[in-house]
């Protein structure tokens, strides 16, 4: 009886048993996930209801801080840099000058790789008052030449993978940049958005000049005021 009796008070209560054991229901998995659900919505609905104007301004300062560090790394370096805007592709690149006077590309640190601007936004390159064409106008000008000791007849056609074109902003080693104007457009067809422009500017050395929101773009306003 003794034996039968402690056998009884060992034995842990019902309800402890089945707690220990007890896991979510299917309502309760259901709840956290709709919670989830709504979290995710909520982030992704601020995410698309940003202002787009305000976008391209983080877009335009991006850029702007960007440029700033490579002409200190240019000075720190003593190497000769550039800058390559492709307007049909949207992106800019940093490019170096080896020691072969070759263009290439920066591939690291990674703030200097490739960066392509978020849809529906471009840009427009603006050099000595006029609109940058594409074309490797660089080569037409003897200052450029000798300055970065580029030559077309350094260039071997068909026996190696041809270079790359060659930056059309340049960061000399001095830090000084060459003066240029980089203009930011925000264009909408039919949202209700009015259009919104920002304006990169740098007439010598760094900082750059930093202008906008503008309802138009100020090389546009110097012509139509």
């Amino acid at each position: 009886m003794r034996a039968a009796g402690f056998h009884n008070q060992a034995k842990p209560p019902a309800f402890i048993a089945g707690s220990a054991v007890r896991g979510f229901t299917l309502l309760e998995v259901m709840l956290v996930l709709l919670l989830m659900g709504l979290a995710a919505g909520y982030v992704i609905f601020n995410a698309i209801s940003t202002d787009p104007a305000e976008q391209l301004e983080r877009e335009v300062r991006r850029l702007q801080v960007v440029i700033d560090m490579a002409s200190d790394y240019a000075v720190l370096n003593q190497q000769q840099l550039g800058i390559r805007i492709d307007e049909e592709e949207r992106t800019y690149s940093f490019m170096r000058l080896n020691d072969e006077d070759e263009w290439q590309f920066i591939e690291a640190p990674k703030v200097y790789e490739p960066f392509t601007l978020t849809e529906p936004f471009f840009f427009t390159l603006t050099l000595d008052d006029l609109p940058w064409e594409e074309g490797d106008r660089l080569f037409e000008r003897d200052m450029f030449d000798n300055a970065l000791s580029v030559n077309e007849q350094d260039i071997v056609v068909g026996e190696e993978e041809p270079p790359p074109p060659p930056p059309q902003i340049l960061i000399m080693s001095s830090g000084e940049i060459t003066p240029f104007s980089l203009v930011f457009h925000y264009e909408p067809d039919f949202s209700g958005n009015p259009p919104s422009y920002y304006v990169l500017n740098n007439h010598d050395v760094p900082p750059l000049e930093l202008l906008g929101p503008l309802e138009r773009p100020d090389w546009e306003q110097s012509q139509w005021d």
